[in-house]
């Protein structure tokens, strides 16, 4: 199969050759600026690629990399606005279009938030007069369909990271104390602001997904509602508050593109995956094995039939300070537990840190092109 033809047969429960793989791709499957360093220096490929998003310092993977892992995709997203975009605020500070304000902590590889600009008292007049970005700016089109022309050329299954994270930028923008204050005790001013975010966001992605939606495979996009322990809220309060939303999301993508839909939450999420399969997402990542009843046994046999799982080896533990024989072994675990029938990508739960040592990445990815189906095997 070529990569494209494994990817999608794993997204379509079909099986393919071998397990499809995934490094470096969407904003939540990808490698960190420290732990990719460590990876190209050990390879002997030189300098890491350049940072793609700076709040989680996610560089983009060189192709000589993604190429000697063998990983089955290509990813894409939206430029920068020509007018809005980052401003650097010196001292390892930033404000973003949204006007949050970060700062990155001495000796931190990531990014806090330090400013939420509706934090507080927030009234619909206020909302109103919000600086909102601009989702028409032309830096953020400009040669996208270009990029996806060019992946469509390629053997590899394109993805389109789409910036759909209503639940983040709404937290970020509120702070999350007040976010979950709203979201108790204060459901009008909650939906407000979501919707407000969700005007911007909507028209961002309906003009991209319009250029390049006929050239995609999978759109990707991620809004985290799970802890390690439990949802971020109850089964009833979610239906009501944030369903309607992703609803929405969905509507936008299938209106726009017959691509497949790949939506990324950390933590425990159990009980809101026949919502996700109901309302039309194909595939969930990063399956995260150690947030409470995500046992990838357990969701294959119940769920497995009707949504594709992405993700699922471990970076809380494993990867970090496993052994590479070790990661192997997950690795081979997971895909007797996950793969059958399809419906399993490999990849890291979220992002490679940098605590991880390269020889776990390596291992991960050698062990997967170990995972063949029988009926490759048998031809």
């Amino acid at each position: 199969m070529t990569h494209r033809e494994r990817l999608l047969a794993a997204l379509e429960h079909r099986e393919p050759d071998r397990v499809p793989m995934d490094l470096g791709t969407a904003r939540f499957t990808g490698i960190v600026k420290g732990a990719y360093e460590n990876l190209c220096s050990h390879l002997g490929f030189g300098q890491a690629g350049p940072v793609i998003d700076r709040m989680q310092q996610l560089v983009d993977p060189d192709e000589r990399v993604l190429q000697h892992l063998d990983v089955d995709a290509r990813a894409f997203a939206q430029g920068a606005p020509d007018r809005g975009a980052d401003v650097d605020l010196g001292e390892g500070r930033y404000r973003d279009e949204w006007g949050v304000v970060r700062r990155q902590p001495p000796g931190c590889p990531y990014y806090d938030l330090e400013v939420c600009p509706l934090a507080g008292e927030l009234t619909p007049e206020k909302l109103a007069r919000y600086p909102w970005p601009d989702p028409t700016d032309p830096g953020r089109f400009r040669g996208l369909r270009e990029q996806a022309l060019r992946l469509r050329q390629t053997g590899y299954a394109v993805i389109y990271s789409a910036r759909l994270n209503l639940v983040h930028t709404t937290q970020y923008l509120r702070g999350f104390e007040d976010w979950f204050l709203d979201m108790g005790q204060d459901h009008a001013l909650f939906q407000s602001l979501m919707q407000a975010c969700w005007e911007v966001l909507a028209e961002l992605n309906r003009r991209a997904l319009g250029e390049v939606g006929d050239l995609i495979d999978v759109v990707a996009y991620g809004d985290d509602i799970g802890m390690q322990d439990r949802p971020i809220c109850s089964l009833p309060l979610y239906r009501k508050l944030i369903r309607p939303f992703q609803e929405q999301v969905v509507g936008l993508i299938r209106a726009h593109t017959g691509a497949k839909i790949l939506y990324h939450t950390c933590g425990s999420v159990y009980r809101y995956l026949p919502d996700f399969i109901d309302m039309g997402i194909d595939a969930i990542n990063p399956v995260q094995v150690s947030a409470k009843d995500m046992e990838p046994g357990r969701l294959k046999r119940e769920f497995g039939e009707r949504i594709a799982f992405w993700g699922g080896i471990d970076t809380q533990r494993l990867l970090p300070r496993g052994t590479p024989e070790e990661v192997r072994a997950e690795v081979r675990r997971m895909f007797e537990l996950m793969g059958a029938g399809g419906g399993w990508v490999l990849s890291s739960v979220h992002n490679i840190q940098p605590d991880v040592p390269p020889e776990n990445v390596l291992a991960m990815l050698a062990a997967g092109r170990e995972c063949v189906y029988a009926a490759a095997t048998a031809g």
